[in-house]
């Protein structure tokens, strides 16, 4: 891939264009709609080239190869997520209880195979962290700074964060319940306890 010296360092100094960028993104966004319909499983530049409409070769001027690809959709589809939780929680009265409820919501009723794929990707990263460990790497940083955000401002940073990672923690376990249980009535009782102790923390100033 990397052996046309001259080929790659030509598309090193044309990266960081406008238009580059804007070709690079576009090819992304064509392949996350691809995984997040088709999952991870068989991905390979083949199958990311027939859903961006291109061939493996311009896919390798943007990208390091399949895996390096893989990885920025799993990103994109966070990406996603996150905007849409953050889109429901700040719609929602000001109130760190108010925006978990919506984030909670909005997370719950996602089109169920997004979250499966997202699952996938946490899955792989721990089953051979050797090949897949990008795929889980920065998952916490993508998702903390909303959940920070909902925290009233008077707090100190330091309590945001451990609020933050505790309802992160807990929303994580509560997605994959809802994929592996038959009604979700444990992930939604689970839920109605995170809630209270939230309201405690409000509750405290």
């Amino acid at each position: 891939m990397d052996n046309a010296t001259g080929e790659r360092a030509g598309y090193r100094r044309s990266a960081g264009s406008p238009r580059g960028e804007a070709r690079r993104r576009a090819l992304l966004d064509k392949v996350t709609d691809d995984v997040a319909e088709n999952g991870l499983v068989d991905f390979s530049l083949r199958r990311a080239a027939r859903a961006a409409g291109t061939t493996h070769k311009v896919l390798l001027y943007h990208f390091d190869g399949a895996e390096d690809l893989l990885r920025q959709a799993v990103v994109t589809l966070r990406e996603r997520r996150i905007g849409n939780a953050l889109a429901a929680g700040t719609a929602e009265a000001a109130t760190l209880t108010a925006r978990v409820r919506a984030a909670w919501h909005s997370l719950r009723d996602e089109e169920s195979q997004l979250r499966r794929v997202l699952d996938q990707a946490m899955g792989l990263a721990m089953y051979d962290p050797g090949r897949y460990a990008a795929l889980g790497r920065g998952a916490s940083q993508q998702y903390l700074p909303t959940l920070v955000s909902f925290c009233p401002p008077h707090w100190p940073d330091q309590r945001k964060h451990e609020v933050a990672e505790m309802i992160l923690a807990t929303l994580r376990g509560f997605l994959v319940d809802l994929l592996t249980s038959e009604d979700g009535s444990g992930a939604e009782a689970g839920f109605a306890a995170l809630l209270r102790a939230v309201e405690r923390e409000e509750a405290a100033g």
